[in-house]
């Protein structure tokens, strides 16, 4: 096992550059540098999801501490609050949200996928009802490509089509045919040349399928190709193959992003694999109800063991909650029901991921990183995923 230098290996794609400059073998590691209009990103790298415009609790400075590099929003919550036309009158997501880093927007078909019963999919597109006032609304590659226009991010997703994790493969080859429709679709409408649109494979659990999609995908040249489709009730065994299978078929020199994946054990398998970024809500979404990731696995701080525990959440975390505040101070505010109480388990949270990934860069580095796999084996396996 080694660490290969590839530095001059710096691709232009469109509004993205991308720089693989080592690369561990035997493995798909590497690591690299991917830049944007709004800065330059390490990778591999974790994206945190501000779903509507916001990192819940936290604020373009709690996020630039924490290590954050780049954001990531969602076009399906947007477009119904407030309006991305709202958004192009403030001067699009960086100037509305106060983020002047790099931003990237999803297609919103994850969100149409997991609203399963108030959508209807069709080779033009998808119509949906609003989970809030359940208004009628249609998504077709076209206006997806308008509204990501809109927000301005700096990568953009295209509509695509999600299947769960125990689709049978017919129903997963017309997903993967009817995104590849899609996708030329969104091509042809994308109208701004400083966004870059990335590519979703899809296909299910089924590897042949996989490798057909990435295939024809990679034919139309793109600046990026996400995997999604995955971490959506399969077993994690079952999402390391197909992901495998998925990366054998893409470029070395575009960036690789697999959607929705964001627990430690999966970020090591995945880097592992030669997976670029990620996002995923699980870091935020369980900091909110109570449970903060440590070395020894996740601990969920409302439990009353942790009354009169006056040790800080990670005796190894160096972050400003872990310098100040207790296991029984957090416990206190969530029993309480304390604002404080989910901003200071989502900080922690993700500056745990954020060094967790600074760790992954570093093992690509020296050629270790199969042994940073070992030091989370088996502790963080329960936990299940948010899909993409």
């Amino acid at each position: 096992m080694h660490a290969d230098h590839l530095a001059g290996r710096v691709r232009e794609i469109g509004a993205v550059e991308f720089e693989v400059y080592r690369a561990l073998r035997p493995t798909r590691a590497r690591s690299g540098r991917l830049r944007t209009p709004h800065g330059e990103v390490l990778t591999p790298a974790f994206m945190a999801v501000g779903t509507q415009a916001t990192v819940k609790g936290l604020t373009p400075a709690d996020l630039r501490q924490v290590g954050a590099g780049v954001v990531l929003a969602n076009t399906y919550h947007l477009y119904l609050r407030p309006g991305h036309d709202v958004v192009r009158e403030a001067g699009g997501l960086h100037s509305f949200m106060g983020w002047r880093g790099p931003i990237l927007t999803d297609s919103g078909g994850f969100q149409v996928f997991s609203l399963a019963p108030l959508r209807e999919v069709t080779d033009d597109g998808v119509r949906f009802r609003s989970h809030i006032d359940g208004s009628e609304h249609l998504f077709t590659p076209e206006r997806v490509m308008e509204i990501q226009n809109a927000l301005g991010a700096d990568i953009i997703m295209p509509l695509d089509e999600c299947v769960a994790g125990d689709a049978g493969e017919d129903e997963a080859q017309s997903a993967m045919e009817r995104t590849l429709g899609w996708l030329e679709r969104c091509m042809a409408s994308h109208g701004r040349e400083d966004q870059a649109l990335f590519a979703i494979v899809q296909g299910g659990v089924f590897e042949g399928l996989r490798a057909q999609c990435a295939r024809e995908m990679v034919r139309l040249d793109l600046p990026g190709y996400a995997i999604g489709g995955l971490s959506v009730g399969e077993p994690k065994t079952v999402m390391y193959r197909v992901l495998e299978a998925t990366v054998e078929h893409l470029p070395e020199d575009r960036p690789r992003y697999l959607m929705g994946v964001g627990s430690p054990d999966c970020l090591i398998e995945g880097a592992i694999r030669g997976v670029d970024l990620f996002d995923c809500v699980l870091p935020t979404r369980v900091a909110r109800h109570g449970t903060v990731f440590t070395m020894d696995g996740p601990l969920t701080v409302r439990n009353a063991a942790y009354a009169r525990d006056f040790r800080p959440i990670d005796p190894e975390c160096d972050c400003e909650v872990c310098r100040n505040y207790s296991r029984a101070y957090l416990r206190h505010l969530f029993n309480t029901r304390e604002i404080l109480a989910y901003r200071l388990a989502t900080y922690h949270n993700l500056h745990f991921i954020f060094r967790l990934m600074e760790k992954i860069r570093r093992g690509i580095h020296r050629g270790d990183l199969l042994a940073l796999r070992e030091e989370y084996r088996g502790y963080y396996e329960h936990l299940s995923e948010g899909g993409g």
